[in-house]
């Protein structure tokens, strides 16, 4: 961790994620940051859970990243890299168009919860798991992940975290207020 004191800008990021943290489906929990990777850092786990199940469907992390002096492709002083992991349908896993449509949802989903950015990189994988024999046999699951990484115009991150919250919660099918404003 890093031993100097937060610059105001950083301490002002950390605050707007707080301030963010009231999502009803997703459950959010500071977590040890990764080292070395920036100055400064902060993480956050995130989980969906579905009321009437009481259990994650999706999971993943919010890194923020900040360097007051930038780093190269940054094209700012903060970078945020994100993850998760969610169940979904095996007809929706099948589809060939299953990673752009994923990509495509997480640019929305950003840009519905107001958060400001450029530079969005990022991957979509598909995990297939097969179990066989056993005493139970679990059948076949599969899993997307997501990977993004992107650089904010601001350094107020909590429409960030908000929209990666209603991407995870698009993905494993947690039906929000947010979604249902526009059927």
């Amino acid at each position: 961790m890093n031993e100097q004191t937060p610059p105001d800008v950083f301490v002002t990021a950390l605050l707007s994620l707080r301030d963010a943290a009231d999502h009803p489906h997703v459950l959010i929990e500071e977590i040890p940051p990764p080292r070395r990777l920036a100055p400064f850092t902060a993480a956050l786990a995130l989980r969906t859970v579905k009321e009437e199940f009481d259990r994650p469907l999706a999971s993943g992390r919010f890194v923020v990243l900040h360097d007051p002096a930038t780093q190269p492709g940054w094209n700012g002083r903060f970078r945020i890299v994100a993850q998760l992991r969610s169940p979904v349908d095996p007809e929706m896993g099948t589809d060939p168009l299953l990673g752009e449509a994923l990509w495509g949802w997480a640019a929305e989903c950003l840009d519905e919860a107001g958060a400001g950015l450029h530079d969005l990189t990022g991957t979509v994988t598909r995990d297939l798991s097969e179990s066989f024999g056993g005493l139970t046999l679990r059948g076949t699951n599969l899993h997307v992940e997501l990977r993004a990484s992107w650089t904010p115009t601001t350094e107020h991150l909590g429409e960030h975290v908000r929209g990666w919250s209603d991407l995870m919660c698009r993905i494993c099918g947690v039906v929000t207020e947010h979604f249902l404003e526009g059927v």
